[in-house]
């Protein structure tokens, strides 16, 4: 897959972890809205349940409780990007990271694997190896009309 395949914006389908035990999980439920685009000046993912509910008071003066559950209900991150190459599972793209919700990331790179198959792009990733919360990241986006 080349750089131009994957060039444009890209509406999520589903986000699915499937851990190292056996269990699988959908990190954000399984209604959820939001896209991931590349382009010549970077890439931007935004991903968030579609049933969020508003906050009692302003982002500044809102509850704990409310900004904790806004914070479990969004996720999203930004950055440049690259294809790597290709690997035995597909195309390697590496994520630049700038920004993100979860800080941990900024500064440092994540690598997905991508696959396109029947117009849809797949894309991989393997998160806490080593832990008992090592698992895969599936992630399956439609290009935006």
């Amino acid at each position: 897959m080349k750089k131009e395949d994957i060039l444009g914006r890209w509406r999520i389908v589903d986000w699915r972890q499937d851990y190292d035990d056996g269990r699988s999980s959908y990190p954000l439920g399984q209604a959820l809205r939001g896209f991931i685009e590349y382009s010549a000046h970077g890439m931007f993912c935004v991903i968030e349940k579609t049933d969020r509910p508003p906050l009692s008071a302003s982002q500044w003066t809102a509850s704990e409780a409310d900004k904790v559950a806004a914070y479990s209900s969004y996720f999203s991150y930004a950055g440049g990007w690259e294809v790597e190459g290709e690997s035995d599972r597909g195309t390697v793209i590496a994520h630049h990271v700038e920004h993100s919700l979860y800080p941990n990331w900024e500064g440092g790179i994540q690598r997905r694997t991508a696959q396109m198959r029947d117009g849809l792009l797949y894309l991989s990733a393997r998160f806490e190896d080593g832990t008992p919360e090592a698992r895969s990241a599936h992630l399956i986006w439609r290009r935006d009309a």
